[in-house]
């Protein structure tokens, strides 16, 4: 192992020795031979993995003063990195989180490490961090974030459109098999035969089982329970949530293994009646490819979560045969970033997944609509109603919020372990769905609920109580199943809840004002997008994906004011939606507004600090110290002749003169910085501090030529940074 291939490197000056604690491992360097600790660090690299230059770093080498650290153990070393004479290695910095041992692992360059020769750099004790070790053991963890690793590859925008080619194939083939999985298991549980030929838009023929059906959601749910605690945690619940975790909380990183274990138990959960959809599963299925892809081609974050988020369009594109909803799903929900960079990719991905998925489920869309909507224009009786069932749509979405939020909440408190508590919400279920068998004939509530949509689209026989309690028993049995451990999600339960409000509101009106032209269809068409994005928060998406699903344009007035309202109800009721509620209760929460990066756009000069002094490399630390006195977030510019040498960091009264009276800014300096035009926008300038690891960009009021220590006209560092972003932020 490295830590022990080094400890052998051993003299009687110049020696690693090991540290080892609850909360940290690490390696210590005692001595000054740059030459010695060289050779230890390259003769450690395994030779599969290549050169220093293109292999995977396994160490974090260098020298400093602490500049993070916890009362749990964890310190981050600020490490002096030159190019003087001495042997190479493959640098990189990391970042320690506490006593849990997270470390983010990130690419450097290709660096010289020289450590200082003074009493006080060998007393800083620098830590050599054993990566190789770690990182084989995080890539085994439960949550496999332990260690992040080489993210240093970035590739062409060509390069990354093809990638989202490839992955809208596979959502596609994913979306497919799914479909025939859910097929298989719910003919085999329902109907007591073998066949994948399954359509969800129509009702079932009466069960051969009779109240014996009842046990096809508690069978399929307890081995949904054995495959999720086993393979994937992740799996259960609806899906999205566990994607935008990925997003801001995992850089993206969903493991291989979630697209197969969520594939059988949402295909399980459904086919076996419990109130759940499709498009939760397909969205993670497809985020988890495009993150495997991207993970085993060592991509960077940004390019990492664009493939994610291509994926989780695709699929939801391939399932609804709705490629612009796909691509609107990932924009709203899923993208912190939209630009040519990240939005092309994902199109790529939605409408190839689209195309594939035509070639097997065809043409038609999602519903049929034989009601092509009002021939005339809409009377104001007509507008005030579609409002006040945006209205409705938004109090229902609250609704749905909470009851959702509450049986997640309530289940796993309940006495026993996951496998009975699964057991009671399926009881509750198979009552439920047997109890609307009784009464309508079908099993309304069980499984997607599609074809009780179309039903009602259809022109039905539905009155306002059945259509009232349809959208009660829906709202019970959707929660119900994923509080007790279901794998699914909320979107189809959505548009059945949506269709069932909605021809509610529709029917009552026809019987009120028969003559006004309510439509049952319309409003049900309508009430689908109000819940949808009240639900969710995704409004646009709604907006698309109800056009895309029913071809009826007539609507897309009364559709656009109806999402409008219960959008803004809903998040006047319950700030978070849908799928952001679950992962603030998990204390994971994410930004309710992702894009608000305003401050990137701004101008160097503009956000700059400039408390800045340029002083001579040979300066004395004492002398330096002095001039600091007053100003104690000062920063140091430290210049060589005519070059700008570096930055130096000092804490006024930090260093006493009778220990550093013969030392000077040279032993402290390092060239952790970049230099930008104070022209430049705070974008440009992260992305260089973040390509090539600096902390420090130095701003001038030159935009060619070799910057010189009298160009120097201010100073960015995370400070600066962390300012932008307050004062430019926007809730």
């Amino acid at each position: 192992m490295l830590h022990q291939h080094l400890l052998g490197e051993r003299a009687d000056h110049d020696r690693f020795v090991g540290m080892n604690s609850d909360d940290e491992q690490c390696l210590v360097w005692m001595g000054r031979n740059t030459r010695r600790l060289g050779r230890c660090l390259a003769e450690s690299e395994e030779p599969s993995e290549g050169k220093p230059k293109g292999g995977e770093p396994l160490v974090h080498a260098g020298i400093g003063v602490p500049v993070v650290g916890s009362s749990h153990g964890w310190t981050i070393h600020l490490f002096r990195l030159s190019a003087s004479p001495g042997s190479q290695f493959a640098a990189a910095k990391c970042h320690v989180n506490g006593p849990s041992g997270r470390v983010d692992l990130y690419h450097g360059r290709i660096y010289t490490l020289r450590f200082l020769h003074s009493p006080a750099a060998r007393s800083a004790l620098p830590k050599i961090f054993a990566m190789n070790d770690q990182a084989r053991s995080a890539a085994s963890s439960p949550n496999g974030s332990a260690l992040i690793p080489d993210e240093s590859r970035t590739v062409s925008l060509p390069t990354l459109v093809v990638l989202g080619f490839v992955i809208g194939i596979v959502a596609a083939l994913g979306a497919v098999v799914f479909r025939i999985l859910i097929a298989t298991v719910h003919n085999a549980l329902f109907l007591g035969k073998f066949s994948v030929v399954y359509d969800a838009n129509q009702f079932d023929p009466a069960s051969p089982w009779g109240l014996l059906i009842i046990l096809a959601p508690i069978v399929g749910g307890l081995i949904v329970v054995w495959l999720v605690q086993s393979f994937a945690p992740e799996a259960k619940g609806h899906g999205v949530p566990e994607v935008m975790y990925a997003v801001y909380h995992k850089q993206g990183n969903i493991r291989g293994v979630v697209a197969i274990v969520k594939s059988l138990a949402s295909a399980i959960s459904i086919g076996s009646g419990a109130s759940v959809g499709r498009e939760g599963p397909i969205i993670q299925i497809g985020a988890s490819f495009g993150s495997t892809l991207a993970r085993v081609m060592h991509l960077s974050r940004w390019q990492k979560i664009t493939l994610l988020s291509a994926g989780a369009g695709a699929g939801i594109a391939a399932t609804f045969n709705t490629p612009l909803g796909g691509v609107m799903f990932a924009v709203e929900l899923l993208l912190p970033e939209v630009s040519n960079r990240t939005f092309l990719p994902v199109v790529v991905a939605t409408t190839t997944a689209t195309s594939v998925a035509r070639l097997v489920f065809g043409l038609s869309p999602a519903f049929f609509v034989p009601e092509a909507g009002s021939a005339f224009a809409i009377n104001p009786l007509l507008i005030a109603a579609f409002a006040l069932l945006g209205v409705a749509a938004g109090v229902a979405s609250w609704l749905f919020i909470r009851v959702l939020a509450w049986c997640e909440d309530f289940f796993p408190t309940l006495p026993g372990n996951a496998y009975t508590q699964n057991i009671v919400g399926m009881v509750l279920i198979g009552l439920i769905f047997l109890g609307f068998q009784y009464w309508t004939g079908h099993a309304q509530t069980a499984g997607v609920g599609y074809s009780t949509i179309q039903s009602i689209l259809d022109g039905g026989n539905f009155g306002v109580v059945l259509l009232l309690a349809l959208f009660v028993g829906k709202l019970l049995a959707t929660t119900i199943s994923l509080g007790a451990g279901a794998s699914g999600g909320v979107f189809s339960p959505s548009l059945f809840i949506g269709a069932t409000l909605g021809g509610a509101i529709g029917a009552l009106g026809a019987a009120l004002f028969p003559a006004a032209g309510f439509s049952v269809i319309e409003f049900a068409v309508v009430g689908m997008g109000a819940i949808v994005g009240g639900a969710t928060g995704a409004s646009m998406t709604a907006i698309v994906m109800i056009f895309e699903m029913t071809r009826d344009y007539n609507l897309i007035v009364p559709l656009v004011l109806a999402v409008a309202l219960a959008t803004g109800v809903r998040r006047a009721l319950i700030a978070d939606n849908i799928y952001t509620i679950k992962l603030r209760h998990r204390g994971q929460p994410i930004p309710t507004i992702r894009h608000t990066n305003m401050y990137l756009v701004r101008q160097a000069r503009e956000l700059m600090n400039r408390d800045f002094l340029v002083l001579p490399i040979d300066t004395s630390i004492v002398e330096a110290v002095n001039r600091l006195e007053g100003h104690p977030g000062m920063h140091i510019v430290v210049s060589d002749g005519p070059r700008i040498a570096g930055v130096a960091r000092l804490l006024a009264g930090a260093y006493l003169p009778d220990r550093y009276a013969g030392q000077t800014l040279r032993s402290v300096t390092h060239e952790n910085f970049v230099v930008a035009p104070e022209t430049n926008i705070l974008n440009s300038i992260i992305t260089r501090m973040n390509r090539r690891g600096r902390a420090t960009a130095i701003i001038v009021n030159r935009r060619s030529g070799i910057p010189r220590p009298q160009d120097i006209v201010g100073i960015i560092d995370a400070n600066e940074i962390a300012g932008a972003v307050i004062a430019n932020h926007y809730a």
